[in-house]
């Protein structure tokens, strides 16, 4: 069954062992999307919509100082352009994309995992995805709320912890995902995230294009690269795109744009599955104001700000790191995981036992230092591999110098 609104001149996909048709539900390829009011004439005396012709209700004097007034200047009493070709189209720029039908706009990256999962995987617990944890915790709540079942393939995770330990490193094993690829036809998408959250490692494309390429699994290879613009250059999976109908990366301008307020993110992956989600999701899914900071933050001088940031942030990021080292005679263990993203995951240790992490202590200090220090972090103990580990996100100078500060005497009380 062909999909509502592809072109029908579309070259073979590829890898061969590949079928979009055969993954997407029957239900959603059979569906005429809702056309909306903006999808034919976005332009003159617009009555075709039952927007309000008067306008918005909001005076002037009702805002403060006026900070609102270049939003309420967007014409917020029409619905949005439910395509945003423009940001797109600066996003086919960035990322060296071919075209903008190879990208999708979602409100975050949840409502992308959301969309994948709606569309490919039959609700009831029969057919399933494949998660890598530790790892972003909505790839199960989505599963949860789509009643769809879970197969966990753990990172592998490799060298010691604690003090004067080599850095606990989280690797794929590819072979082992395989396997389980193997033995279960019923999975259809396998969620990566590189860098992983909360582990901060980069999974190599090699891992990738291994998934890619093995010729039982029948699904969708989704790459969540929420962090990627931390990692080196060259290290995104975009550049399998072309090559791989079969793979589907979702990036975020939550992160290295620093936009996380606006909710916009992307998925990037051949057209015939950019189609089935414009066809599935809702009609104005992205709002005018959220388009208009987007827009700009993909401007030229907004990515010369947003590449002096993250190189601000990667240095940053090495300083805590040695700064962090200095607090090991404290119960600071080697940090855990990659060096990839815009944040570090740390464990600590047990006093009577120097080498074994620990929770109950970990806990005490996430849990201080929010309450009493004014300093929040995240407790991940209780994640796999992760056993009395917190995460810190690279602040400002100021910032990462009072969690040092902080955490340091507050390890010498407890």
């Amino acid at each position: 069954m062909p999909i509502h609104g592809l072109p029908s001149n579309l070259p073979p996909s590829k890898p061969a062992h590949f079928d979009i048709e055969r993954v997407i539900r029957p239900n959603i390829l059979s569906l005429h999307p809702y056309r909306c009011a903006r999808d034919d004439y976005k332009e003159g005396i617009l009555l075709d919509a039952n927007e309000n012709a008067l306008g918005h209700s909001i005076s002037n004097d009702q805002v403060l100082n006026h900070e609102l007034k270049p939003s309420l200047e967007l014409d917020l009493h029409r619905y949005p352009d439910p395509s945003h070709d423009p940001i797109k189209d600066r996003l086919r720029s960035l990322r060296s994309i071919s075209s903008i039908d190879h990208i999708f706009l979602g409100v975050g990256s949840d409502e992308v995992i959301d969309l994948l999962m709606r569309v490919c995987v039959t609700p009831g617990g029969q057919e399933k995805i494949l998660i890598t944890p530790p790892t972003y915790g909505m790839y199960s709540v989505c599963a949860q709320v789509n009643d769809v079942g879970v197969v966990k393939v753990p990172l592998e995770l490799s060298g010691a912890q604690g003090e004067g330990g080599t850095k606990g490193r989280f690797s794929l094993r590819v072979d082992t995902v395989k396997s389980a690829i193997d033995a279960d036809p019923g999975i259809k998408l396998i969620f990566i995230c590189s860098p992983g959250n909360p582990t901060g490692t980069l999974i190599p494309l090699a891992s990738i294009k291994a998934l890619l390429d093995h010729e039982k699994f029948k699904g969708i290879v989704v790459v969540d690269e929420a962090y990627i613009d931390f990692s080196d250059e060259g290290s995104s999976a975009v550049s399998l795109v072309k090559e791989y109908a079969n793979l589907c990366v979702m990036q975020t301008l939550s992160k290295s744009f620093g936009l996380a307020a606006i909710r916009l993110g992307i998925a990037i992956a051949q057209p015939p599955l950019i189609q089935v989600l414009t066809n599935t999701k809702a009609p104005y899914n992205i709002s005018t104001p959220a388009a208009s900071f987007a827009l700009a933050a993909l401007s030229s001088p907004a990515l010369i700000s947003m590449r002096g940031n993250v190189d601000k942030l990667v240095k940053s990021r090495g300083e805590l790191l040695q700064a962090l080292s200095a607090l090991k005679h404290l119960g600071v263990g080697s940090p855990i995981g990659g060096n990839d993203a815009n944040f570090l995951m740390i464990p600590i240790l047990n006093k009577a036992e120097p080498h074994k992490p620990d929770n109950v202590r970990a806990q005490k200090v996430y849990k201080t230092l929010a309450e009493e220090r004014g300093i929040v972090l995240r407790f991940r103990g209780n994640e796999a591999g992760c056993e009395g580990c917190l995460r810190i996100t690279v602040g400002s100078e100021e910032e990462n110098e009072a969690v040092i500060r902080e955490l340091g005497r507050l390890l010498r009380e407890i």
